[in-house]
């Protein structure tokens, strides 16, 4: 079973940035780390959880979705088993719940059905 807890949200102006970590224990802990996708996807208050960005297994390629393209960056640490999504220049409308989530020797995917391991989340709030 993979357990992943998400940590770094909370309240800043917009023009602000946070660092999200999520850190990896179970069954992707280790070595195994290396062999999982790490997506991050968020939810508002009247939104379906939606694509933020993701890092592929592989060859850790990254992908982003057009809203938060230039402004977050997703990162892994695999000596740590912690994947980060790092924001930039926040704006009020990323104010969410952000997920962030596994998927074994994904292909770094922005369906979240793909992914079988989830966090509880963290929040952002953003101040305008």
């Amino acid at each position: 079973q993979v357990v992943l807890v998400e940590s770094g949200g909370g309240f800043v102006q917009a023009g602000g940035s946070l660092r999200l970590s999520c850190a990896a224990s179970g069954a992707a802990s280790g070595m195994a780390f290396t062999r999982y996708a790490w997506g991050w996807f968020r939810q508002g208050l009247t939104n379906e959880r939606e694509f933020v960005a993701t890092l592929d297994w592989d060859d850790g390629h990254s992908y982003y979705a057009d809203f938060v393209k230039g402004r977050f960056t997703v990162s892994r640490d695999g000596a740590k088993g912690v994947a980060y999504l790092w924001m930039n220049s926040l704006e009020p409308e990323d104010t969410a719940v952000y997920y962030c989530a596994a998927d074994e020797y994904g292909v770094g995917s922005r369906d979240r059905d793909r992914y079988e391991a989830w966090g509880r989340g963290t929040p952002v709030t953003v101040s305008s």
